[in-house]
């Protein structure tokens, strides 16, 4: 059976340009920091707090603009899908890696074709939208509804 998680994910750039990922406690996929939405939240709203919650980083959601919303298959859970909110946001602050993340990393957009270990969302959707070029053999996937 066929799960849909709706998540909340943010993209932070720094003066470089290069995007800050995140890797999840016993995972080896990066990702943009977020996570699942709690009921009733919405996707500003959860974006904002696991931002606090993973990164110790506080910014009102009046900040956030939406890059994008897209459905895919999850990183690190088997037959799950994600209901992607994505948010830009701006990084104020130095990120410090909290709550399930046990690291963090910045990548280069350029890049990004090279790297085999981030997530579906980020190199199917996310990278394109940011103009950065997804490795060959990737392409849009639309889950059974």
């Amino acid at each position: 059976m066929t799960h849909v998680l709706s998540i909340a994910a943010l993209c932070l750039l720094d003066d470089a340009g290069r995007l800050l990922l995140v890797r999840k406690r016993g995972t080896t996929m990066f990702m943009q920091p977020g996570g699942k939405l709690e009921p009733g939240e919405s996707a500003a709203a959860a974006a904002v707090r696991e931002l606090q919650e993973e990164l110790g980083l506080t910014l009102p959601a009046a900040r956030l603009r939406p890059l994008g919303r897209w459905y895919g298959p999850a990183a690190n859970e088997p037959d799950t899908f994600i209901d992607a909110a994505v948010f830009l946001c701006p990084l104020e602050g130095t990120p410090v890696p909290a709550a399930e993340i046990e690291e963090i990393g910045w990548l280069d957009l350029a890049a990004a074709g090279s790297r085999t270990d981030l997530a579906p969302l980020l190199t199917e959707f996310v990278l394109p939208a940011l103009g950065a070029r997804p490795p060959p053999e990737v392409t849009a996937r639309r889950a059974p509804r």
